[in-house]
């Protein structure tokens, strides 16, 4: 501490992101990176980006990335177009955007008390009054729960750490009680499991909705996120991005993103791929005795009746695999493990077989 921090600076608490080990030859599995790599096609067109025009601004509105994400949505279905799409630098930053332009009210945001971790940063860092509803005994979101004044509401879908998918008459029904705040509907797995909320967006002006490329597309190192809703909510993300950093995506991001969204069939063949190998991994562990939530993400939520999450984390990195435990009321028994490649699954079930004997 300094005695020239400003007194925010001194009051923050600071989101903590999953580790990024140093030590080599470990079996990373706590972060949610995709295990098969991002298309070739967008890789190719980063290194076309590689160029003299890097001495040159990017394009400040990101018209041609834009473009391409309201063909992949088809939101001229909707009535929409560009105007519905934002985009930034992660989906980390186009929530912070969020939370600064929509959330700044006098009554309280709402989010699950078990819930992405940096809600409660982004409210603390705004200056935003928040309450957390519980999940229910099967770590649910009820959305009679959400039908009380607000100041506006978000949630991710799947849930993280979770991985429970909600269903979308369900987030109509707390989009329906709560037509007058926004509700921020964080899609950062909808690719995984989940009909994404995208759908409703032409009926629905108080919907926005978040996605990022780093999970399903395999570019967690390019850090794009992005939001869709209407012109109206998207203005007010320009209008804070504008007063902070008008280019916040540079030529090679722009270039990869945009071709990442145009390979559609690349897409769709690796995200079967990692349902496949987060069902064959589900299977494994509820053979050795875990429990596991049903997932709709690129991860599952599992304990096990017999041992604690703390120790079964320790136990597993001390054999060269890392997972994610959150030491929270009522998960901290729980394990995040990444879905990975078929040899890491082998791996981590090798090493829990041995911790559970």
């Amino acid at each position: 501490m300094s005695r020239f921090w400003s007194a925010r600076v001194r009051e923050l608490v600071p989101y903590v992101p999953g580790e990024q080990p140093k030590i080599s030859n470990l079996i990373k599995l706590n972060t949610n990176e995709h295990p098969f790599g991002p298309s070739p096609k967008a890789i190719a067109a980063m290194q076309a980006a590689l160029n003299d025009d890097l001495r040159l601004y990017p394009d400040p509105n990101a018209d041609a990335l834009r473009q391409a994400i309201s063909d992949y949505y088809d939101l001229a279905a909707q009535g929409g177009d560009q105007s519905w799409v934002f985009v930034g630098n992660g989906s980390d930053e186009v929530l912070a955007h969020a939370f600064h332009g929509l959330f700044q009210h006098d009554k309280p945001l709402l989010f699950p008390d078990i819930s992405y971790s940096f809600y409660p940063v982004y409210a603390q860092l705004y200056d935003i009054a928040y309450e957390t509803v519980p999940l229910t005994d099967s770590f649910a979101i009820n959305p009679a729960d959400y039908s009380r004044p607000n100041g506006g509401v978000i949630f991710p879908n799947p849930n993280a750490p979770t991985g429970c998918v909600l269903a979308l008459d369900t987030i109509e029904q707390i989009l329906q009680a709560n037509r007058d705040v926004v509700v921020l509907v964080d899609e950062a797995y909808i690719d995984f499991g989940g009909d994404s909320a995208v759908a409703l967006v032409g009926r629905y002006d108080n919907l926005l909705i978040t996605h990022t490329l780093s999970k399903s597309r395999a570019l967690a190192g390019l850090r794009v996120g992005l939001a869709i809703g209407q012109p109206h909510l998207i203005e007010a993300l320009e209008r804070i991005k504008n007063s902070f950093n008008s280019y916040p995506l540079g030529r090679v991001a722009l270039a990869g993103a945009q071709a990442a969204f145009e390979d559609k069939a690349y897409f769709d063949s690796m995200q079967q791929m990692v349902i496949m190998q987060r069902d064959s991994l589900t299977a494994k562990l509820e053979r050795l005795g875990f429990d596991v939530l049903p997932s709709g993400a690129n991860f599952v939520f599992a304990q096990h009746p017999k041992h604690g999450g703390a120790d079964l984390a320790q136990a597993l990195r001390e054999r060269a695999v890392v997972v994610r435990h959150f030491n929270k009321p009522r998960i901290d028994n729980f394990l995040r493990i990444t879905v990975g490649t078929p040899d890491q699954h082998a791996a981590l079930i090798d090493a829990l077989s041995e911790i559970l004997t």
